[in-house]
């Protein structure tokens, strides 16, 4: 929903009825992971996807539908074994789409509070009924510092409220199910939690030509970007306008007493060893997701050494990812970026870095 903020404040100023359509469960192979939203006007106007063009004219009419009727509906696209359910998704995977009609006023006040409050970057989950003894498209809204809204039953609302925080927790969103009162291990109520964690950050070390195409790169994965360097002439706001932040600080010192959780990517473009050793010593102590040094294979070697003297582990020095990125032929700045933010993404969901053309199996890969 992130990608849709604008377009859904939008609407809601101007007092656009419209409606959303989310993919809420995957099963096999599909573009989209459960979260992807799609949202249609009542002019008939169309922002984001659900599956990149398969099913996207169907759900058109099923929002269309939901506004007329002002009641949520649930379609499945894709095939199952022989039998065909409704528009076929090429890729062969089947998704469920929960589409919800915001028809009214009130409705659309709820959720305009829910996009300021992920637009504001705080952590908040939203359980939604799917399918089931619950009313479907019943809410409820986890935040912080407290909960909102009711699936129409206390026990099924304590269960949900319990597992919506540890997803949120994870950063993970994902389909749960529930006995009519919330009881474990039963299938009578389908929730869907998405959690809107804040954006993963990138923290990216050294102010160079390098550092600035990466920095951009981190911007449009959706990453919260912070540029770090110890010289003031080079770690300026102007040399890095799409950085969330620019700091002027020892690398090492700034890693040391700023927050690293295990979403979190590090990508230090020094290669220079009075700042790479402390820095990389400092990285390798944290639970930080990935951890890229640039530099030649040589200077690779003499890094990890002098590491290995600052009493690294093998186990440790296993997570550097250097040289950083994959092996693309990059050659300026910018093919740089994009190497290392395709062994982010490798990273991230397990991917060979192979091309897919001389693979068989699943394409899209799943945490």
């Amino acid at each position: 929903m992130r990608e849709l903020l604008s377009e859904l404040r939008a609407w809601h100023d101007a007092g656009t009825p419209f409606a959303l359509a989310t993919v809420v469960a995957v099963r096999g192979s599909a573009p989209r992971a459960p979260g992807a939203v799609m949202a249609v006007a009542a002019d008939g106007t169309v922002a984001g996807s659900v599956s990149g063009g398969c099913v996207e004219s169907d759900v058109y009419e099923a929002a269309a539908e939901a506004l007329a009727t002002g009641e949520p509906l649930l379609r499945t696209y894709g095939i199952s074994g022989d039998e065909a359910l409704g528009v076929g998704l090429t890729c062969g995977g089947t998704i469920d789409v929960l589409v919800q009609p915001y028809a009214t006023a009130d409705g659309r006040d709820r959720l305009r509070e829910l996009v300021d409050t992920i637009a504001r970057g705080e952590p908040v989950a939203v359980a939604t009924v799917v399918c089931g003894t619950a009313p479907a498209g019943a809410r409820r809204t986890v935040l912080a510092g407290g909960v909102t809204g009711s699936l129409g039953d206390g026990g099924l609302d304590a269960a949900v409220t319990d597992d919506a925080r540890g997803l949120l927790a994870q950063g993970a969103t994902g389909t749960q199910r529930y006995g009519a009162h919330g009881e474990r291990r039963m299938q009578d109520v389908t929730v869907f939690v998405q959690a809107f964690a804040p954006a993963p950050r990138m923290l990216v070390f050294g102010a160079i030509d390098h550092a600035a195409a990466t920095a951009r790169i981190g911007s449009f994965l959706g990453y919260r970007v912070t540029v770090c360097d110890a010289r003031p002439a080079f770690a300026t706001r102007e040399r890095f306008p799409t950085a969330d932040e620019v700091v002027c600080a020892w690398p090492h010192t700034y890693l040391e007493s700023t927050a690293v959780d295990a979403r979190t990517v590090i990508c230090v473009l020094t290669h220079d060893p009075k700042f790479d050793v402390p820095l990389l010593t400092a990285a390798l102590r944290t639970p930080a997701a990935y951890i890229g040094a640039m530099g030649s294979r040589r200077t690779h070697r003499d890094r990890i050494e002098r590491l290995r003297e600052t009493g690294a582990d093998e186990a440790a020095l296993a997570r550097l990812a250097s040289p950083v990125g994959l092996d693309l032929g990059a050659r300026t700045p910018e093919e740089t970026a994009v190497s290392i933010a395709a062994e982010i993404i490798q990273h991230r969901w397990g991917g060979t870095g192979r091309p897919l053309g001389e693979l068989t199996g699943t394409i899209h890969h799943r945490p």
